[in-house]
């Protein structure tokens, strides 16, 4: 059944529930059209080809993902802020491997429609924001992020390919990696800035 209505959001969203199911890069654009009831040629009037559809499914997910952490951490500071950022991105990366996928995946997206996207730069904005209750600055304070991303996304993708097969349950490390998270957070140690180069 042909569906009316057929919009570049709607596209994206099917794109993006279906990264979910089978994930972002099994999707292709006749498994979309197929969702949404319509012939592959439909499609192409609302995205280009397909890098253009996984670059609108980045966007999206990074919308998403940013106004869940945003709500997690209004109104706090610290260990609280740090825990419920990290727990609502992992929350995300659990519920929505595909699109999450799209997050972490280099895809180029067109210009315009970037310069359009907030979701990127308000992640930017939330994740230095959380860093300066610690008191951190520049380079610091990127290197901060940097760690935190590596982190948050190595556990979680090590986590959902199975990659903790030990007893212990993978929350109680979760836990203990976010404790460990913001002691280092609060003694940063001083710069050595080449040391390592």
């Amino acid at each position: 059944m042909v569906r009316a209505g057929l919009t570049a959001e709607r596209v994206t969203i099917a794109g993006a529930e279906l990264a979910d199911e089978v994930g972002l890069d099994r999707v292709t654009m006749s498994q979309v059209a197929r969702r949404l009831g319509v012939k592959d040629a439909s499609l192409y009037t609302h995205v280009r080809n397909l890098e253009d559809l996984r670059g609108r499914i980045a966007l999206l997910a990074a919308d998403e993902k940013t106004i869940r952490i945003a709500e997690a951490t209004a109104g706090r500071a610290g260990k609280d802020a740090l825990v419920a950022f990290a727990n609502a991105w992992r929350e995300y990366a659990r519920e929505h491997p595909g699109r999450y996928a799209a997050t972490q995946t280099p895809i180029q997206i067109d210009p315009e429609l970037a310069a359009q996207a907030h979701g990127p730069r308000r992640a930017v904005e939330l994740s230095y924001g959380m860093l300066r209750g610690y008191g951190l600055a520049e380079p610091d304070l990127t290197d901060a992020v940097r760690l935190l991303r590596s982190t948050f996304h190595g556990f979680v993708a090590l986590e959902s390919a199975g990659g903790f097969a030990h007893a212990r349950p993978s929350q109680r490390s979760w836990v203990r990696t976010l404790d460990a998270l913001h002691t280092l957070l609060e003694h940063w140690p001083p710069s050595g800035e080449g040391e390592y180069s």
